[in-house]
């Protein structure tokens, strides 16, 4: 598409005669000083038909033009982020993907506090069960009174002895990698 002024296409950003994305799908003459070109160029369409489709090009325009121009990318990002987040999700949009996350977030700390307890209860099990200057080599042959008892080794440097007779189905039991 051509320019009518010589000084037209000086002024853009892109530096080329193609329209925005937005005035492509707009289907208007891209200006000089059009809102849109430095947020949405050409080569990526698909980012202001997805912020057009939610929002509405207008609704678009009046946000970017009362945003000083510094504040206008984070903006733009932020449209495309949950205009895309609502065509994938028309209900919740992004509040959906944060909630989803958020329920992530507090299913593993449920499990790391399960796995830091049972790391508390083998240290505790080991210290009431054996002498603490012990060193893995040093370890003497299971008594007849521990005949259910194993020692292990632990992945922090610490001698284990794990109780494999009160073990249930589905409890974790931590060995030795080495």
């Amino acid at each position: 598409m051509k320019e009518s002024s010589t000084s037209g296409g000086a002024g853009r950003k892109q530096g080329a005669a193609s329209p925005c994305a937005a005035c492509k799908l707009l289907r208007r003459r891209c200006s000089h000083d059009c809102v849109f070109a430095p947020y949405f160029p050409a080569d990526e369409p698909h980012k202001f038909a997805s912020v057009h489709k939610v929002f509405g090009a207008s609704n678009v325009n009046k946000m970017l033009q009362e945003l000083p121009e510094h504040h206008r990318g984070d903006a733009v990002s932020s449209m495309v982020y949950e205009a895309n987040a609502r065509i994938r999700d028309p209900v919740y949009g992004c509040v959906g993907a944060i909630s989803s996350l958020q329920q992530q977030i507090d299913v593993l700390q449920a499990q790391l506090a399960v796995s830091q307890a049972e790391v508390v209860h083998m240290r505790m099990r080991h210290f009431s069960s054996s002498p603490v200057n012990q060193s893995p080599e040093n370890i003497s042959p299971p008594s007849r009174h521990h005949q259910s008892r194993t020692p292990t080794r632990s992945l922090f440097g610490m001698d284990m002895v794990v109780d494999q007779t009160n073990m249930g189905m589905g409890e974790s039991l931590w060995s030795s990698c080495n």
